[in-house]
């Protein structure tokens, strides 16, 4: 936030054909002060901004524009994504991660998740959090917990993933759906 009030207050000063000495001046801030908060070297008070706004004649609110304009963004071009080894990738699960935001807080992870191959032993996950299940194609049968869920294209699963939960039986192949995973502290595979 600092780097961002103080590219603004810089802009804001050379747009206005200011010296740092004059800005300086007019805002009562040494020299020194004023380049530690251009450069975001310094966390300025509310003073210090009431009065760096005022000097510049602008709203203080602007001098935080840059800062809010900041937000994390990940654009996943179509059939990309980051390939991702989890748990289930030794039974020919295949994820691919289409975002993810380390600061934000709940974690979200949205995957396509691609089973390719049939097999007789599935692994059962378990996670903090909840999860959102969207099928793309063929079939499966799902577990969450003591229930069953026959899964077609179109269909939904939303549920608790602290729950043991995962594949059944693969009825038709290939098996592609999209799994959105939000979580508190991170999402990690047991």
């Amino acid at each position: 936030m600092e780097l961002a009030i103080g590219t603004q207050v810089k802009q804001f000063r050379i747009k206005q054909g200011m010296t740092v000495a004059d800005l300086a001046r007019e805002a009562r801030l040494s020299p020194g002060m004023l380049s530690k908060v251009e450069n975001g070297m310094t966390s300025p008070s509310l003073a210090t901004l009431n009065s760096l706004s005022k000097a510049l004649n602008v709203p203080v609110t602007s001098l935080f524009r840059l800062y809010e304009e900041i937000s994390q963004a990940t654009f996943v071009p179509a059939g990309e994504g980051l390939d991702i080894e989890r748990q289930g990738t030794r039974a020919g699960h295949h994820y691919k991660l289409l975002g993810h935001s380390s600061s934000q807080q709940p974690a979200v992870e949205p995957y396509i998740v691609t089973l390719t191959e049939k097999s007789d032993v599935f692994p059962l996950f378990q996670h903090p959090g909840i999860e959102f299940i969207h099928m793309l194609e063929g079939e499966v049968v799902y577990r969450h917990a003591n229930n069953i869920y026959r899964l077609k294209p179109g269909d939904s699963l939303y549920f608790d993933s602290e729950a043991p939960h995962g594949p059944e039986e693969l009825i038709s192949l290939p098996i592609r759906f999209l799994t959105v995973i939000v979580g508190r502290h991170g999402i990690k595979d047991d």
